[in-house]
């Protein structure tokens, strides 16, 4: 099979994925999440550059809570009528306590 024909996969860069699933306002703070460690698959911490695949399971730290989400689809572009809660669905959420944070 040449090199052009390769099949359509439906993977996208997780930082990508984060902003245009509206897990993150931006990009650039999807990165900067991805980079500290807060986004986590099985308990590994992910970079920026993952390959984000259907079924990928996520667990993605907020400043006060945790979010849970399984991935559902992945889009091959971006199109108007995308809707970004089709993308994702959420498994668990959970909230930090103030009283925790000692």
């Amino acid at each position: 099979m040449p090199l052009w024909a390769k099949p359509a996969c439906s993977t996208m860069r997780l930082d990508k994925f984060m902003k245009i699933a509206r897990l993150s306002k931006r990009r650039s703070e999807a990165h900067e999440a991805l980079e500290h460690g807060r986004i986590t698959k099985d308990g590994r911490a992910l970079k920026p550059g993952y390959q984000v695949r259907p079924g990928d399971v996520l667990e993605i730290h907020y400043a006060t809570k945790y979010v849970t989400v399984r991935v559902r689809e992945v889009p091959l572009r971006l199109t108007p009528r995308l809707t970004p809660s089709d993308l994702y669905e959420v498994l668990d959420q959970r909230r930090d306590e103030p009283s925790e944070w000692v």
